[in-house]
């Protein structure tokens, strides 16, 4: 159903899906990605694209918040963007080769990668504290030098998923950075990670963009509805038990990651 230019069906969307990660904390291109793809038959550059654009709007917000609120490490930011921009560009790079022609190459590319990112959210989501526990008792703390590396590596891997898929930023990004460095508070960590998602999810989306994989009356939709409905999430989610929702949207992205992927 089309109003003035707006699918309001995409805003009914948007909102829900703000409402739960308002709930859970997890980025919404977990969420918003498979639901365009899947459910509205939204191609799936289009919609990486389009959530890309998405994401660094919203999480601009979160990073003034987290700024103000001085829950943001800047080291752990540039390390992260020293690892994911090079990766992002590369990214980008071949998705334009691959897209040359008919583009089926890099939709199918594009589509494994979301299912498999997906699955990978919810193993984070589910088993984040047995993994912390794992490393804590096998590995320990890491020296200086090593987390720098590793917090480069992290922004690498996280520039291909997010590039491809719009998914990973928010729980394999906070899940890694809690092993790396475990002596940081986790509104610290979480602050760093979503101001590293703001230029992340930035050039990204601006690459779909020259792609030409954004479509931005859905852009504008989604965030009609996102928008109040974050508010919303935000507010009562801490009325909601963490541990009946979490299992609940791990459970709902492995069943989709698998469809993709399978």
């Amino acid at each position: 159903m089309v109003f003035s230019g707006f699918n309001l069906l995409y805003s009914v969307s948007g909102f829900f899906v703000g409402m739960l990660v308002g709930f859970t904390g997890v980025g919404g291109g977990a969420l918003m990605t498979p639901l365009l793809v899947l459910l509205f038959g939204i191609h799936p550059a289009t919609a990486v694209g389009t959530d890309l654009l998405y994401a660094s709007v919203t999480k601009t917000a979160g990073t003034v918040v987290h700024g103000l609120s001085d829950t943001v490490d800047w080291t752990i930011t540039r390390r992260l963007a020293l690892g994911s921009v090079p990766a992002t560009a590369l990214t980008l790079a071949l998705l334009a080769y691959f897209s040359r022609g008919t583009g089926e190459g890099a939709s199918g590319l594009i589509t494994t990668v979301l299912g498999f990112a997906l699955i990978l959210t919810a193993i984070a989501l589910v088993f984040r504290k047995r993994i912390l526990d794992f490393f804590a008792n096998r590995v320990g703390a890491f020296e200086p030098g090593q987390a720098k590396t590793l917090t480069i590596g992290l922004g690498a891997v996280l520039g291909v998923l997010v590039s491809l898929s719009s998914v990973g930023a928010g729980a394999i990004g906070v899940t890694v950075l809690l092993i790396l460095y475990p002596r940081l508070p986790v509104a610290r960590i979480v602050g760093s990670d979503i101001a590293h998602a703001v230029p992340l999810t930035l050039i990204a989306g601006i690459g779909h963009w020259f792609l030409g994989s954004i479509d931005w009356v859905l852009l504008v939709s989604l965030l009609v509805g996102s928008i109040p409905g974050i508010t919303i999430g935000s507010y009562i989610g801490a009325r909601i038990p963490d541990r009946v929702l979490r299992p609940i949207l791990a459970s709902t992205l492995a069943v989709v990651g698998g469809r993709l992927v399978f």
